[in-house]
């Protein structure tokens, strides 16, 4: 008779579950890295973590005990299982600690470990990316951007959204911006020195044209749009920028959902809902670490909170939007005209001193928005929003695409791209055209939101920057 061998992981309690435990327990085995190890009145205290939650266990390992010498010889970083008997605490930090009768060291860390007990800046831990995660900081990050990943796709599938995956590689610069990193097959070296800007034959490589990372997968999920109705994307993006602000990255996730037969009050309504919707589901699962984060990063942090979860949200035009500026007698870096698109310090103000919470900002000037965005019918203005939230500025912005076949093709032209680049998608609107809309949300521009940190390089566990693609 076969006989499945007991796993040593299912015999593990997390330490988030001992440390809520229900009550005292004759057994209970943990498994995790010591975060500290300390030895008083020949006594030795491990408190160990294993990241499923904030706070760690403290395993309580007296002299009498078999399990003494190894503990004693832990150090900070080292893996072991402590088995023994969950009973309460004494101390006011925790409800329950562990009484070690076992212990057995699984990976030792020698002295060189650059995690010791104290704190570090974030400047120092974006250098070992691949350690930082064992300290509060960025285990609450992660788990708070597991929670908001779940709460995402919640969100739509709950709403009966297909989640669809748009291609990484793409013959398409949604943007316009230039900013796609080539892919290639070509031999780089020999083309180097050889070919001037513009005389590669991409004939020969390997798709036969031009390609690069994605910089967006709202294209390719209109299509779908115009096929399952409602549909989004959540995946990761790419842009060569090279830049070094806190809030850039080449590598980053974007969340995009495209709805069929909708104009664009339908769109900022997803996007209202969306956002109440995905920030109070991490509240009710992250009470703990975002706490911290209030407490060790940002105090505004429950504020920033309540802003998504109770404000109001204000619906205001472009063109209102630039009258109150210049009303304001603020005195701003960047003057206020229309045709202007408005600055970080221009979002700030209507937010922060005039709506007091989220604003939608709608009807932008044509010209500096893309080709896709619907015109409207005084010709100079496109169906597209910006929402901007108070202390951050824009964080979705979307748009109703633009339906019709001859108005599309003429803002292609318009904005100088080749027509026979987006001939599919053209097609879609020659073969059963609809009113749609859609948005993009910056998942990690999101979590900094959230979280209260800075640099857009701490929300993401191996960020890609100019010049760093370690890991």
């Amino acid at each position: 008779m076969n006989r499945r061998r007991t796993a040593s992981r299912e015999m593990r309690a997390r330490v988030r579950d001992l440390l809520h435990s229900d009550g005292a327990r004759a057994h209970a085995r943990a498994m995790g890295w010591a975060r500290s190890v300390r030895v008083s009145k020949g006594v030795v205290f491990v408190a160990i973590n294993d990241g499923s939650c904030l706070d760690s266990l403290q395993v309580v390992v007296p002299a009498d005990q078999p399990a003494f010498e190894i503990a004693r010889r832990l150090t900070t970083g080292a893996s072991l299982v402590a088995e023994g008997a969950l009973v309460a605490s004494p101390g006011q930090q925790q409800q329950w600690e562990l009484h070690a009768t076992e212990i057995k060291t699984i990976g030792e860390a020698d002295s060189s470990y650059p995690l010791q007990n104290k704190r570090h800046s974030l400047e120092f831990l974006r250098s070992i990316a691949h350690l930082r995660p064992r300290t509060n900081t960025f285990g609450a990050v992660f788990r708070v951007r597991n929670a908001l990943s779940y709460a995402i796709h919640r969100f739509f599938q709950e709403r009966n959204f297909q989640w669809i995956h748009t291609p990484i590689i793409s013959g398409c610069d949604c943007e316009g911006a230039g900013e796609m990193f080539r892919v290639t097959t070509l031999d780089i070296e020999e083309l180097v020195g050889k070919c001037r800007p513009g005389e590669v034959d991409c004939s020969k490589d390997f798709f036969g044209r031009r390609t690069g990372l994605t910089v967006s997968g709202q294209l390719e999920a209109e299509l779908l749009a115009l096929a399952l109705s409602d549909v989004y994307t959540f995946g990761p993006t790419f842009r060569a920028e090279n830049s070094n602000t806190s809030r850039h990255v080449a590598e980053f996730w974007m969340v995009e959902p495209e709805i069929a037969f909708a104009d664009l009050a339908d769109d900022i309504s997803l996007a209202e809902d969306f956002l109440r919707s995905v920030t109070l589901e991490v509240m009710n699962r992250c009470e703990d670490d975002l706490a911290f984060f209030a407490k060790r990063v940002e105090k505004r942090v429950p504020e920033r909170l309540r802003l998504l979860t109770e404000s109001s949200y204000e619906v205001m035009t472009y063109r209102e939007a630039v009258a109150a500026l210049q009303r304001s007698g603020e005195s701003f870096e960047y003057p206020v005209h229309f045709g202007a698109d408005l600055q970080a310090e221009h979002e700030r103000y209507l937010t922060e001193k005039l709506t007091a919470g989220p604003l939608f900002v709608t009807d932008y000037p044509k010209n500096i928005k893309a080709f896709y965005m619907r015109l409207n019918d005084d010709d100079e203005t496109v169906a597209a929003t910006d929402l901007l939230v108070p202390q951050v500025g824009e964080i979705i912005g979307g748009s109703q695409r633009e339906e019709r076949l001859d108005v599309l093709e003429a803002r292609i032209a318009e904005q100088g791209l080749e027509r026979d680049d987006y001939w599919w998608y053209l097609d879609v609107r020659r073969y059963g055209t609809v009113p749609h809309a859609g948005f993009g949300l910056g998942f990690d521009r999101l979590l900094m939101y959230i979280t209260g940190l800075q640099n857009i390089r701490d929300v993401i566990p191996f960020p890609r920057t100019p010049g760093h693609a370690d890991f």
